[in-house]
């Protein structure tokens, strides 16, 4: 980031274990505008089975906020360290961030995904997904976009009809 630079950009932090939403709620109370993408799973114990949300990506929060808040935002009770190069944050693309609102908002079903390097760029042109572009993949003759967080190696797959997507 630039010296220039002020105005608010999307970050990732990484979490102590489990500590995701604590992060969230901690920055939501202080003003700052958190992003903790969540999915339901089906968890089981001994004697019961009960659904449960959890991190989507486990070990991260993403928080958006200027040059001028590093600090406060780095002593949030919970976090490790604002992801970046040497001890520099690094922002993640607006577009990256974007996709992912776009997905938890629509009513597809999502789960995390493994980070992929290679694999064909598109951009979904029809359905609840318009617009946002992602790693195609097949599995077991079935298509998956994979949207991705370049900065935190992380991603999230999602089943779609091939026919709705072309290269980016």
């Amino acid at each position: 980031m630039n010296q220039t630079d002020q105005s608010p950009r999307w970050y990732a932090l990484r979490t102590k274990s489990r500590h995701e939403k604590l992060v969230r709620d901690q920055l939501e109370k202080q003003g700052i505008e958190p992003l903790l993408p969540t999915v339901r799973r089906l968890s089981q114990w001994k004697d019961r089975k009960k659904e449960i949300e959890v991190p989507l990506f486990s070990g991260y929060c993403f928080v958006k906020f200027s040059r001028e808040i590093r600090l406060p935002v780095q002593q949030v009770s919970g976090v490790v360290e604002i992801v970046g190069s040497g001890n520099r944050p690094e922002p993640i693309p607006e577009a990256e961030i974007e996709a992912l609102k776009t997905l938890m908002a629509s009513v597809l079903p999502f789960d995390s995904h493994p980070y992929l390097h290679e694999g064909m760029q598109v951009e979904v042109v029809r359905g609840p997904l318009q617009g946002v572009q992602g790693i195609l993949l097949r599995k077991e003759k079935r298509h998956r976009l994979v949207i991705g967080v370049r900065l935190i190696q992380q991603a999230v797959g999602v089943e779609i009809n091939v026919q709705d997507v072309v290269p980016a």
